[in-house]
């Protein structure tokens, strides 16, 4: 492969992540960016390397590059379907308001919106786990600065309940298809996870004094509504316990889950041309799918031209959990998804409490500031007042919040492992 090529592809890659870093000042899409250079590398790969042996190599490296992106793909439709329609049909609202009190006091509300964030974001994806809990405390009325601690706490709550569920989290899911951690293990992780999302509220509720009047209204609740909502949580379950005990693949049973939400839809007789099933696999966040894609393409990329060999000498240098520390804060400046991928690409040797700690760390370290997930740009985008500088006033109480998590999660996996 010649040199001047090999330094084109490198300068591909880091155009492709000032991309996404810039996508506020330049309004380019990320996933458009990041899919027009993992394309174009990939081309360029092709081009130039020499008819024979070493363009087979390289079919074959894209070959299998591919079938990892498509079983990501297929598992991330699967779940954003099921929860696209319960959220049409507003049984997640349904089940906020029947929760929440007709007064409560607003320390009262930090937690309770901390403890909802956690647990829904472990079954929904991140974006929409924001969308819905942003939704909520706008409809509070609060004043803008107790409205910046709850969507501080909400970034936080919903990337950190995230990693322990593979349907929550992309960077989870992808080191668990990586075999590096089993879902018991990832299981462990909710438990400091959860404790660093209180220590974070009870720092925020500082000085909170006040008593908020919820006024919400309920849905109407339909058979079939209930139906698709019990049948996403037998299919989490069944994933769980089917891998556990069968080595059956998540994206199986979710095609599984899937296909039986389809035929329950058609048996309740609600499947027709005014409201057809199928039409909610297009409301799934196709734009993030096609991120991925682009980011994993670089990244299968960066591999076959093997630039990830220089990733693993940071581990070379530090000991494995100093490393997977900084990777966690590194994930707040950049996006945690090629970090990841990267990682897992370059071959690095780590045991289980080491893969555990990773995953916690590339997955909350992002909280850190509010450009570092995609639940900060679109709690920023939806929150006036919530800018850098405003996130930043809390950086203390997050890094508190996040190293105590790490702490935490590093005891369990040594205990684990």
């Amino acid at each position: 492969m010649p040199v001047l090529l090999t330094y084109v592809l490198i300068a591909l890659a880091v155009a492709a992540l000032l991309g996404v870093v810039l996508e506020e000042i330049t309004h380019v899409n990320k996933a458009k960016v990041t899919l027009f250079f993992g394309t174009l590398a990939w081309l360029l790969l092709f081009m130039f390397a020499p008819a024979g042996e070493v363009r087979e190599t390289v079919l074959e490296s894209l070959n299998e590059n591919i079938a990892e992106i498509a079983g990501l793909w297929i598992f991330l439709v699967a779940a954003m379907t099921f929860v696209a329609y319960l959220n049409k049909k507003g049984m997640i609202e349904n089940l906020i308001y029947l929760v929440l009190p007709k007064r409560i006091s607003e320390r009262a509300l930090l937690f309770l919106t901390a403890t909802f964030c956690f647990v829904f974001s472990s079954l929904a994806d991140n974006i929409t786990a924001t969308l819905v809990s942003i939704t909520l405390i706008l409809s509070l009325q609060l004043d803008r600065a107790k409205t910046i601690k709850f969507a501080t706490l909400v970034v936080f709550a919903v990337n950190s309940g995230g990693v322990a569920l593979i349907t929550g989290d992309v960077t989870t899911l992808m080191i668990f298809l990586a075999g590096k951690v089993a879902i018991l293990q990832l299981l462990a992780l909710a438990v400091p996870a959860f404790v660093a999302v209180m220590v974070l509220a009870a720092m925020l509720s500082i000085g909170m004094k006040g008593e908020v009047v919820v006024q919400g209204h309920r849905n109407d609740v339909r058979g079939v509504d209930v139906a698709i909502a019990l049948i996403f949580l037998c299919t989490i379950l069944s994933t769980i316990i089917g891998n556990f005990l069968f080595q059956i693949p998540p994206v199986l049973t979710f095609l599984a889950g899937l296909s039986v939400m389809f035929l329950v839809a058609r048996f309740f007789s609600d499947d027709n041309d005014s409201d057809p099933i199928l039409e909610y696999v297009r409301q799934v966040e196709f734009e993030t799918l096609f991120f991925f894609l682009g980011i994993l393409l670089l990244v299968g990329m960066l591999k076959e031209i093997r630039v990830l060999d220089g990733l693993v000498h940071i581990y070379d240098q530090v000991p494995a959990v100093m490393a997977n520390y900084l990777m966690g804060v590194m994930s707040a400046a950049i996006d945690n998804v090629p970090l990841t991928a990267a990682l897992l690409k370059s071959g690095l040797e780590m045991g289980v409490a080491e893969w555990m700690v990773l995953t916690y760390a590339v997955g909350v370290g992002g909280s850190l500031l509010v450009i570092g997930s995609a639940s900060g740009i679109v709690a920023m985008s939806k929150v006036p007042g919530l800018t850098f500088g405003s996130y930043l006033r809390h950086m203390l109480y997050l890094f508190v919040a996040f190293n105590i998590g790490f702490a935490g999660v590093y005891l369990i996996g040594l205990s684990i492992g």
